[in-house]
């Protein structure tokens, strides 16, 4: 590791460990249970996060592309509102990527029960409310997230909300893409890891990689795949859909500005979500 990278991952720990005395939340995991009690008491919201520790994303994108943006947006959370943030999750259900390296927990009720239970021990410490933040988007791992999050509402009236990547994406975003479509390790994706993580990202292996797809005309809720299977018609060499090749770290700054600033929007109003009376 070189000395600009050591200093920069320093800073970044440093940060963390601090800004439970020096911001308005705190991270779990750096409080005594006298703290956390407190913290749970007092704070309107706690973060359940989660982002795929292991998942491709091409080539060129190091698989630990939605952790980094996880990371980003909880240390803006905890910088700038009164929230607890729970230890990650960093293993999901991912069957569109599971033909490519990476880890996923396969089993979609093993997945969703791990992250319910992780939920529930929250409600019964105190918990006020809970916020999952999915960097993955709402009709892939935002599915079992859901359905655990009902269920933890239902089961103590804690009130939930699930915070899914495509839920923080506004037409601003669209407007900074030149590609024709995209939605995995693609220009904005590839654009955000060159401003948060230019070390890992290889642009000499980046493609333009839009597969076979026709365009949907008709409704209802299609799974979409990449797939090293060259018989089907979701067949990737790449894993990618999009053109990573129009990246640059001055589109993923705008694109996280976007994302953060919506991310502090949804936090904002869901604090004041009322809670169930005391009996």
């Amino acid at each position: 590791m070189n000395m600009g990278r050591f200093i920069a991952l320093c800073t970044v720990l440093c940060i963390s460990f601090a800004s439970n005395a020096d911001t308005p939340g705190a991270y779990l995991g750096s409080l005594s249970w006298p703290e956390a009690e407190r913290r749970f008491a007092e704070s309107p919201i706690v973060i359940v996060p989660f982002g795929a520790g292991a998942k491709e994303h091409g080539p060129h994108l190091p698989m630990n592309a939605d952790r980094v943006v996880m990371d980003y947006l909880l240390q803006v959370a905890v910088e700038s509102s009164d929230v607890i943030v729970a230890p990650p999750i960093l293993h999901g259900w991912f069957p569109a990527f599971r033909d490519f390296p990476g880890t996923e927990v396969a089993d979609p009720s093993v997945f969703r029960n791990y992250v319910q239970q992780v939920g529930m021990s929250l409600a019964n410490q105190g918990a006020q409310r809970i916020v999952f933040l999915n960097t993955g988007i709402s009709k892939a791992t935002g599915l079992p997230i859901s359905i655990a999050a009902r269920e933890i509402r239902v089961q103590t009236g804690v009130p939930t909300l699930v915070v899914s990547w495509d839920d923080l994406e506004t037409d601003e975003i669209a407007a900074l893409q030149e590609q024709v479509v995209g939605g995995h390790g693609d220009e904005i994706e590839t654009s955000i890891n060159l401003f948060l993580q230019p070390d890992l990202v290889n642009m000499e292996l980046a493609v333009q990689d839009y597969g076979e797809r026709t365009p949907k005309d008709y409704g209802g809720y299609q799974p979409g795949r990449l797939t090293r299977d060259e018989t089907d018609p979701a067949y990737s060499a790449s894993g990618i859909f999009g053109d990573a090749t129009l990246a640059t770290p001055e589109k993923g700054q705008k694109a996280l500005e976007v994302l953060t600033r919506e991310w502090i929007k949804v936090l904002n109003g869901f604090a004041n979500v009322p809670m169930r009376r005391s009996e």
